[in-house]
């Protein structure tokens, strides 16, 4: 049976003009949008392929675009239905709103949630949570995306329930606690400091541990949560100081295999890297630089703050991963 998420029909102001739109149309041309791809979204529909292809004629009809043009990875929105996509987000979000029952049930519920967070923040929280979700809640999902340069957007622009950042405390770093959007309500999760790894027989264990040792060898940046820079490297430059980065990575695991076979050095988040370094032959020292300790930040938009299946989530992270 089709999803009836809304009633049959409701009427839009677009361009001057009123149109008459089956809401459930709506619902389909949403998750087209996220999916790019038929079968995937005829599986979150509980619909069939054919379903779906009928469904995309009629909204074809309705907005008289294409909107999608297929290629070899399944779908790629027209100019049109990217224009769409805020405005839908935002039709869609209120009349769920409107037509969400008073209270929640997370075992009746087949909700999904869309969450961003740096691939590091995933082993210190999801472990943590997902089990009693998947007790509480079989039928409801997530998706999670690397948290990347558009997800404060996203999260502004309501397109994510929620997402996990990382933040500094430290008075020197651009991107501090303090200056997170006030359109958004946040948590501190988890308090995070930085190390440095080594190979086991690196030179520089054999001299002072000092900033003059730390900056003699060349380094591995490791890219995390879309910035390319990390608050060291800010308190380095107000020192006049600077790291030499020889490669930039995408990822801590593979950059601890290149740290294991060469004299790089590499720093990375404590709890993340601890994990890890476990598998290699590393040795962790400190960084012989004063910063206070960053933080993972659980941050959602205020629209959601009384949609109770979103603060049973954010409540059942909040409970099983704040320290």
């Amino acid at each position: 049976m089709r999803n009836r998420l809304f009633g049959r029909q409701a009427c839009a102001i677009e361009g001057g003009r009123v149109n008459k739109l089956d809401l459930n149309l709506l619902k389909v041309l949403a998750v087209l949008l996220e999916e790019l791809n038929v079968t995937a979204a005829a599986q979150r529909l509980n619909v069939t392929q054919s379903a779906v292809s009928k469904h995309l004629s009629r909204l074809r009809d309705m907005f008289a675009d294409p909107l999608f043009e297929r290629n070899a990875q399944g779908l790629k929105a027209t100019p049109r239905a990217i224009e769409l996509a805020p405005q839908l987000r935002q039709v869609i979000q209120q009349l769920e709103q409107l037509t969400r029952p008073q209270a929640f049930d997370p075992g009746q519920s087949q909700r999904r949630f869309h969450i961003h967070m740096p691939d590091m923040a995933y082993s210190l929280t999801f472990p943590f949570f997902m089990p009693d979700l998947l007790v509480q809640a079989p039928n409801v999902s997530l998706k999670t995306n690397t948290w990347n340069e558009h997800s404060m957007q996203q999260l502004l622009s309501r397109e994510i329930d929620m997402g996990i950042a990382c933040r500094e405390w430290d008075s020197r770093s651009p991107v501090h606690i303090k200056d997170i959007p006030g359109e958004l309500n946040h948590v501190e999760l988890l308090r995070e400091n930085s190390l440095c790894l080594l190979r086991e027989d690196h030179p520089a264990l054999q001299q002072n541990w000092d900033i003059d040792t730390f900056l003699k060898y060349r380094h591995i940046q490791v890219t995390i949560g879309g910035m390319n820079k990390w608050l060291l490297d800010d308190v380095l430059s107000i020192k006049k100081l600077d790291r030499d980065i020889a490669v930039h990575m995408p990822d801590f695991h593979s950059a601890m295999s290149l740290c294991e076979q060469s004299d790089l050095i590499l720093c990375a988040p404590g709890r993340h890297a601890t994990k890890l370094a476990a598998s290699f032959k590393l040795r962790i020292l400190p960084i012989p630089v004063a910063f206070d300790p960053g933080a993972y930040v659980l941050m959602w938009h205020k629209h959601f703050e009384h949609d109770l299946g979103h603060k049973w989530l954010r409540e059942l992270i909040i409970n099983n991963v704040v320290e």
